[in-house]
């Protein structure tokens, strides 16, 4: 794809704006295939190109993919008056224009958030007929009871209506406030309602996967890291 040097640097790269690029371009800091690049107007073909900014080589994505482990407090929006939003977490390195949350978690929910600025992939992995499972770490108010396997698998009802579609619980025998339950869909404070029909309460709550892709064990709540293309597609694939 043929593109002018000053946007396709601003596109991968959210802290330079394209007159950026045009001052860069005046003092050589620019470099396309070795060469120093003095025009933000030249064009260069993103598929065979190397271009490096003052040594720093920009890779071309067309999409990104950002792995988030987020804390408490944090809510999943673009934007809100009050609170931070989960982009505020997204290092200078990562962030560009577009980016989204593709799912929510409740706020004083932790775990695993996909942000991207891939329309069509969020599409896919939020569409109901998708039923791509999500697993979430919960600790319970009291332990839970052996019945709770068949009320999950069976599928809910919660709020004397509303129909949830079968989910997977397990529990931890070595702790029982302890388990883990994984859901096809994702109705508003599902987990939580879920728990509150069987009549006890959830008091710690963290995704912990999508799809066949986990939260990495390394990274610390607030932090971010780049999912790698050959891993994308686990959100989508599951067994």
């Amino acid at each position: 794809m043929l593109i002018r040097i000053d946007k396709f640097i601003s596109s991968q790269r959210s802290d330079l704006s394209r007159s950026m690029v045009k001052e860069l371009c005046k003092k050589g800091k620019i470099t396309v295939n070795g060469e120093i690049c003095k025009k933000s107007d030249f064009k260069i073909d993103t598929d065979d190109t190397e271009v490096y900014v003052d040594g720093e080589k920009i890779l071309y994505r067309k999409y990104i993919y950002i792995m988030l482990n987020k804390p408490q407090g944090v809510v999943c929006s673009t934007r809100d008056g009050a609170s931070p939003t989960v982009l505020s977490l997204v290092p200078p390195h990562l962030f560009r224009k577009g980016l989204f949350p593709a799912g929510r978690l409740d706020k004083d929910t932790e775990g695993f958030v996909l942000i991207t600025d891939d329309g069509d992939l969020a599409h896919k992995m939020l569409a109901p007929k998708s039923h791509v499972p999500k697993k979430y770490a919960v600790a319970l108010e009291k332990p839970w009871e052996k019945d709770y396997f068949l009320r999950f698998k069976e599928g809910m009802v919660i709020d004397g209506n509303e129909k949830c579609l079968p989910a997977e619980f397990a529990g931890d025998e070595n702790n029982l406030n302890q388990c883990t339950l994984i859901l096809h869909e994702g109705k508003f404070h599902q987990v939580k309602r879920m728990f509150q029909i069987l009549g006890n309460k959830v008091v710690y709550l963290k995704r912990i996967s999508i799809g066949n892709l986990s939260l990495n064990e390394n990274l610390a709540l607030g932090e971010c890291m780049e999912i790698l293309h050959k891993d994308v597609e686990k959100l989508l694939t599951f067994k």
